[in-house]
């Protein structure tokens, strides 16, 4: 069976490395993007599976701009946001009402800290697994 490759996006390189560690022996492939722009670049040149984005990076809302990106050119590719938004702002954002979920373009929303047991399950939950 070919591993699956998910695209790691964050501006935290000490969440990435942790992920991206976690991610790699629980046998995924790992593709990394450390800003919006990078991911962007990225989304237009490689080949993955799905997409785990933070939300706030060097845009508060890059997060959004990475999912409609992705939802826009492969609409099939589950889209997990990963933020703090809520302890750092006061938002509260969820992919639980239709509304929220048709314009924030995401398959889930997750609030960190994210333990990775919790994310595992909803990479299982998208990839079918």
């Amino acid at each position: 069976m070919e591993k699956k490759t998910i695209l790691l996006i964050d501006d935290d390189v000490d969440f990435i490395e942790q992920m991206k560690t976690q991610l790699f022996y629980a046998g995924y492939n790992v593709i990394t993007a450390e800003s919006q722009h990078e991911a962007e670049e990225i989304i237009n040149k490689e080949k993955f599976d799905m997409v785990i984005t933070d939300l706030m990076m060097e845009n508060y809302d890059g997060g959004f701009g990475i999912s409609y990106l992705v939802k826009k050119l492969f609409p099939e590719i589950p889209v997990v946001i990963v933020t703090s938004v809520n302890q750092e702002l006061g938002f509260d954002f969820t992919t639980q009402k239709p509304s929220e979920k048709n314009w924030i373009k995401a398959d889930e929303l997750l609030k960190k800290p994210i333990r990775f047991e919790q994310l595992k399950k909803v990479i299982h939950k998208y990839l079918h697994e």
